[in-house]
């Protein structure tokens, strides 16, 4: 009976800690959502373009930096991105898959630029930062940061530099291309009803499984961002086909972008002011060279395919993939086309980064 009461005690020890956990994760949680929403709406009610998405991003990255500790746990994750997934495919129609058959030149011209900005930034990094041959190549690459992520782990290369460099880049061109876009006017006009609810609940229960379900089924088959391009097939497939005919509630879609952005801005969660002062100067002098290659390879493709200018930016543009969509989403652009191209620049870089890296391995130079 003695022997028991220190197991016992252990045991309403360990329920006592994870129960701390808990409440640690819920008030991290809460936390990170409530500020997210207070910066998107905020840019929302001042009218900047897309203000949900870059607004939430900005004050959470804001606030990480002065050394909250925010997050958003995988669980919720998830959840937050098939919604935005499901939000993406709702705008899908008969006419926008019709007019896939004009990617192929516009997805060739891509796959030269996401290599050209890979070795124009590399060679920057080496030249002009000095940093040696693995780290300048992961933070040369245009996307795919959780995969850039776990090979600069488990190499030489600077963790620090890397995410600092990949970061900023996904957040300035979050905050500044809406803004960019609608001062040459190329924004939509008018901003397309995200998840315009007013469906059936037989309709809207429909439309969530069978998104839901794409989703898991991708993810489990290991396809890049499976859970927000399988919800996305899955809700585009429904609506391009007519099966479906109204999204999600706009409110629901509306809190995904803030959330999406909470999810974005806590990468600064672990970077100190001190590092990010110490890099800015390379991650902004990178995203000066990838744009620069970047809108080269904009008004060569504008050239060659019937799409709007704007589509074409968004699309080329160096940043994540799911934000990308979101802002196309938001600035009543056609986010099937931003899609797979970005899809086609994730798959790129997923498969050519660990080539490359394999040829540079050693100490650092």
């Amino acid at each position: 009976m003695r022997d028991s009461l220190p197991s016992s005690r252990q045991g309403r020890g360990l329920s006592v800690a994870a129960l701390r956990l808990d409440r640690a994760t819920l008030r991290r949680t809460v936390e990170t959502l409530l500020v997210a929403a207070a910066g998107g709406l905020a840019f929302q009610f001042a009218g900047v373009p897309a203000g949900l998405i870059s607004g939430s991003i900005l004050a959470v990255a804001a606030t990480a930096l002065l050394g909250r500790d925010l997050g958003v746990p995988t669980g919720l994750g998830r959840i937050i991105v098939v919604t935005v997934g499901i939000a993406l495919g709702s705008v899908v129609t008969p006419q926008m898959l019709r007019g896939i058959g004009s990617y192929p030149a516009s997805i060739a011209v891509l796959a030269v630029s996401t290599f050209a900005i890979m070795g124009a930034n590399w060679i920057y990094f080496r030249v002009v930062h000095r940093w040696d041959g693995l780290t300048a190549l992961f933070g040369a690459s245009p996307g795919a940061l959780a995969q850039v992520t776990v090979l600069t782990t488990e190499s030489t290369a600077d963790l620090g530099a890397v995410l600092i460099v990949q970061t900023v880049r996904v957040v300035v061109l979050t905050v500044a291309l809406p803004s960019g876009l609608a001062l040459f006017g190329l924004a939509g006009s008018v901003a397309r009803r995200i998840g315009a609810g007013g469906g059936s609940p037989i309709e809207l229960g429909i439309l969530v499984i069978v998104s839901a379900l794409t989703a898991y089924l991708l993810s489990r088959l290991r396809f890049p961002g499976g859970w927000m391009f399988g919800a996305m097939l899955g809700s585009a497939t429904l609506h391009g086909f007519g099966l479906v005919t109204h999204g999600l509630p706009w409110w629901v879609s509306s809190a995904a972008m803030l959330s999406l952005g909470a999810l974005n801005g806590s990468r600064f969660a672990h970077i100190n002011v001190r590092q990010l002062v110490s890099y800015l100067g390379a991650a902004l002098g990178s995203l000066i060279v990838a744009l620069a290659v970047a809108t080269a390879s904009v008004v060569l493709a504008a050239n060659l395919v019937a799409v709007p200018p704007a589509d074409i930016v968004l699309a080329y543009s160096p940043g994540a993939q799911d934000t990308m969509m979101v802002l196309a989403l938001a600035l009543n652009l056609d986010p099937v086309y931003v899609g797979a191209h970005h899809l086609t620049r994730f798959m790129l870089v997923s498969l050519a980064i660990p080539v490359l890296a394999r040829f540079m391995r050693g100490p650092k130079s």
